[in-house]
Order: C-alpha cells, then structure tokens, then sequence
C-alpha cells in the first residue's frame, strides 16, 4: 500500500456537484491529522512508555490506563447524543470539532510532562482522559459531515479511502518518533541507529514523552485543510432554539429506537465490537512490554506493520464495501479480529495458543507480529466499513445524532470494556491468586473475546442499502 495509491483511489472518485475536490481532500486529511494520537498515544508508543517507566509496574500501569482511557469514554457516552442532536439542529460542525480539538491538542501537548518514575501519575491520567475525550468528540462531529460530500454509492470508497489515509499518517508519524526521536536508554540510540534529535534525553525518556506534543502539532497543522476547505451545513438556527429542538428529537429517537430493529442492532452490535478492537489496540502494546517483555522499539516495529496493513486493509475494505456491502466486510473483519485477539492472549515466552515451548525460541515475537498484521487489516477495514453500514440506519438529517448515539454505543463500553480489563487485571494480580505480572496480564484481557463474539451474534440483524442508488 503506497499513498500515491490512496490519492488515485481519491482522485477517481466522483464527488458531489456541490463539494470541491479540496473539500474532500481536507476532510479526508482529518483522518490523516488524527490518527497519531492513536498510533503513539493510546497505543504504541505512550501507553507502553506509561506502564514501563511511570507506573509503579507493568500490571498497575495497565490497570491505570484502563481507567483513565475509561473514564475519557465515559464522558464522551454521556453527552455526545445531546451534542450530536444540537449540532444537528443548528447545522454546522466545524465550530463544535474545533472546540473539542483544542481540548485534546492542549491535554496531549501537555503529555511531555509525564516524568519517569514521577509523582504525579494522576495529573498524566486526567490528561490522557482529555485528550480522549477531546479527540474522540472531534471525530463524532468529523464523521457526520461524510453523507454531504458523496453519494451513498461511494460513501464505502471515500471512507476506506480516508481510513487508509489515515493508517498512512500513523505510519509516517510512528516512523519519526522511533527512528528520530525515541531511543532505548541503553544504547541512546534510535530505531535507525541514530542519536535523537533536538538533543532529546535517553535516560528522560524524552523521545517517548516527545509523542505527546508532536500529536498535538501535527494535528493542528494537517487538521486546517478540513477546517478551511471542506464545505458544511448551514446554520439552520440559534443555539438557544436548537438545544431545547435537540433534546426534543434525541428523546423521541430514544423512545423509537427499540422498533428500529436494523438501527437499534446496530449500535448494539458496533457497541460491542468496536470496544473489543479499541480495547485490542490500548492494550496490546502494553500486553507486549509486560508479557513479552518487549522494548519500545519492538512495541513500534510492531505498530510500522500493523499501520501499513490497516491503510492496506482500509483501502481494500472500502472496495469491498462497494462491492459486497459494508455488512459483509464488518462480519468477516470480527471474525478474523476474535482469532488474532485469542493468538495474541494465548502467547508468552514460553507458550503459544496455550501450547507450552521448549527452550529458547522467536515464535512467540513471530506470532506477535502475525497478529498484528491481520489485526492492522480488518481493525482498517472494520472502522471504514462501520461508517458506511450507519449511514445507511438514518436520514441525512440526523446523521449528527446518529454519529453521537454511534459514539456512545461504543463509549457505552468503551468505559465498561477498559474497567473490565483494569479489574479483572487488579482482580487476578492480587495477593489472593498469586499469579505473576505476566499472567495477572493474560488474564486481565479476555473479555475482548467476549466482546468480539457479542458484536458478531448481533450482526446478522443489521440491513444495509449497499446497492441503492440513492444518495440520502
């Protein structure tokens, strides 16, 4: 997967009459501007560092993060249906994705802070739970502009295409902080052999901390072609009005959800499948530290393959999508998702898929990594797909309010699942079991399997209008 293949794929895309080309292009680039916050904070690079060097140890740091990425999600679900119905009262979105934008920007820029081995592990969790918070609402009200800029016909492609962008940016982001900026405190080095630039300390583990502001500035700078050049709704009325006409729709959606049999499914099914691949994603850079005892080097060689296969498996996803339908991609991407998820909870040192090995072996770190492969490709897949498939519940005009009750299906769990993993870890590393770090770990993240399998059962009663020529 190259970029110049995702910028054919965008250039032959028809867009609508009213929407420029750079409009697309820009709110494409959101996908592109937010997803180092993905690839280096939540997962491959921050969060590990987190549980390494600023947690108490491995276990403790895992069942921390779990709380603060917990209690980010927990926000988020409690107030982005009441925000989504407002936003798609009022009309425009541009105003509410700036002003969550500014909030993650400034609580990852401020991530620099989180000093190893330092006292002040709750300010660093109050600030991770910012800028999920911040971020994650951005995207909300991000997604909703989608069904305005293309018909429904292409609605797939532009979403694997963005998703795929997206990947790319992780990509090229990931390879900056681990060839330029972080280096093990061993060796000084960076991932290319190099001595970090800018001067940053291997012993502070500033090349590491240096994820936090380096999010923040690329986001500021690659999110701007969105914000000026991607056209949005007009303002349909005041504020004031639309807060009482928001809550009014939302509650009536509520009360006629649960005879909305393919609606309702859906964010049920997606509720639970998207928490078991967002939990997949934070955790499994820490499960690697602590059980495989992976370097942060490892940890973002791992994170280089799992980016280049999801822009790869977002690309082709989307294809897919418009080919089959968005139903039939989300189905085939859980399934491959739950067999990667039990491969990477069965492995350690000396096990894989529960089968002890003899002596001294790399499989363990091959499995790892074949997982991350496939994990790349269908969680690509999945994400592009899952647009598509809720676009087609909904009329275009409460697209907004769709993508907020689509938010807090999956912050519903996004909360429950990370608090389900910090208990369950708190539960089986406690001095009543006995267990190690290790395997307090294993054990700590299996209720991803439960998820994945939850989301597949609930599927199957979800429609799609793959096919309809319409574009509303």
């Amino acid at each position: 997967m190259t970029h110049e293949s995702t910028v054919s794929s965008a250039d032959q895309m028809s867009p609508h009459p009213a929407v420029p080309r750079r409009g697309i292009w820009g709110w494409m680039l959101f996908d592109w501007a937010q997803q180092p916050f993905h690839t280096l904070i939540i997962t491959f690079v921050f969060a590990p560092y987190f549980a390494s060097a600023v947690a108490p140890d491995a276990a403790r740091g895992q069942e921390l993060w779990g709380l603060a990425t917990g209690i980010g999600g927990l926000a988020i679900a409690l107030s982005s249906p009441v925000l989504g119905a407002i936003a798609d009262a009022t009309g425009p979105r541009k105003p509410w994705i700036l002003a969550f934008s500014l909030i993650g920007v400034l609580a990852c820029a401020s991530l620099w802070f989180a000093m190893p081995g330092a006292g002040h592990v709750g300010l660093v969790l109050i600030a991770v739970a910012l800028a999920v918070f911040g971020m994650e609402f951005a995207a909300v009200f991000n997604n909703a502009m989608m069904p305005d800029l293309v018909p429904r016909s292409e609605l797939g492609r532009l979403s694997g295409s963005a998703w795929g962008l997206g990947y790319l940016g992780g990509l090229v982001s990931l390879v900056l902080v681990l060839g330029f900026m972080s280096a093990q405190p061993e060796t000084g080095r960076t991932l290319l052999g190099l001595e970090p630039i800018f001067g940053l300390d291997a012993g502070l583990r500033e090349g590491d901390r240096a994820s936090g502001p380096l999010t923040a500035l690329w986001y500021l700078v690659f999110v701007l072609p969105m914000l000026l050049f991607t056209p949005d709704v007009a303002r349909r009325k005041a504020a004031t009005g639309a807060v009482r006409e928001g809550m009014a729709r939302l509650a009536d959606t509520l009360k006629r959800l649960p005879r909305e049999r393919s609606y309702f499914s859906f964010l049920l099914s997606s509720m639970f499948y998207r928490d078991a691949l967002n939990a997949l994603y934070a955790f499994g850079g820490i499960y690697a530290a602590g059980v495989l005892s992976w370097s942060i080097t490892q940890i973002g060689l791992f994170g280089i393959l799992a980016n280049v296969t999801g822009a790869l498996g977002a690309w082709l996803g989307g294809r897919m999508d418009r080919a089959f339908g968005p139903k039939l991609v989300v189905g085939v991407s859980i399934v491959v998702l739950t067999l990667c998820a039990l491969l990477v909870i069965s492995t350690t040192r000396d096990e894989i898929l529960f089968l002890p090995l003899s002596g001294a072996t790399s499989l363990p770190d091959i499995a790892f990594f074949v997982a991350g492969a496939f994990i790349g490709a269908a969680g690509g897949s999945i994400q592009a797909a899952s647009r598509t498939l809720l676009v087609d519940q909904v009329p275009r005009p409460r697209v907004t309010e769709a993508f907020g009750l689509y938010a807090l299906s999956g912050k519903a769990t996004s909360f429950i699942g990370p608090f389900a993993i910090a208990l369950a870890t708190g539960y089986f590393a406690s001095e009543a079991f006995g267990l190690s770090n290790e395997d307090a770990q294993r054990l700590g993240v299996t209720p991803i399997l439960v998820l994945f399998l939850i989301g597949l059962a609930l599927l199957p009663f979800v429609k799609s209008r793959h096919g309809e020529a319409s574009a509303a």
